[in-house]
């Protein structure tokens, strides 16, 4: 699991850092049943999910959240937020980025990738991740 220099992970054990992100679960290890995100304890072993999913649900967060718990900046912009379907795998949800509102679809290929969250008091970058069209537009999972 790699690391970016200067930028830190918004929760530890969520997600690996580089250029080819990818979101730990963790696999029970008596059912082999997997869950995003990991539970605490030794029941659940880490596993790297697949890069690539498809859309399987999708809505448009129009207006700021309550506050708390919304920790998000002043001043709102409304974004897209979806349930993947990560190859055959588990169903997480996640901010889809990098999309027009008016081209969001159930079925379309995205990838991880990881986006800014916010700064810390070190003024280190936090991380979080998020799903965006396949920079690559194959059909395939991985």
């Amino acid at each position: 699991m790699g690391s970016i220099p200067d930028d830190i992970a918004i929760a530890d054990g969520l997600f690996t850092l580089g250029s080819a992100p990818r979101l730990v679960g963790g696999r029970d290890r008596t059912s082999g049943r997997i869950l995003f995100p990991r539970p605490d304890g030794d029941r659940y072993e880490a596993v790297e999910l697949p890069r690539f999913g498809r859309i399987w649900s999708w809505t448009v967060q129009r207006f700021r959240p309550k506050s708390p718990p919304y920790r998000g900046p002043e001043a709102f912009e409304p974004f897209a937020i979806g349930y993947v379907q990560l190859g055959d795998v588990v169903i997480v949800e996640g901010v889809l980025t990098g999309i027009d509102f008016i081209d969001l679809a159930i079925g379309l290929d995205v990838e991880t990738v990881l986006i800014p969250f916010g700064a810390d008091t070190a003024g280190r970058t936090i991380l979080t991740y998020a799903f965006a069209p396949r920079s690559d537009r194959a059909s395939a999972h991985g």
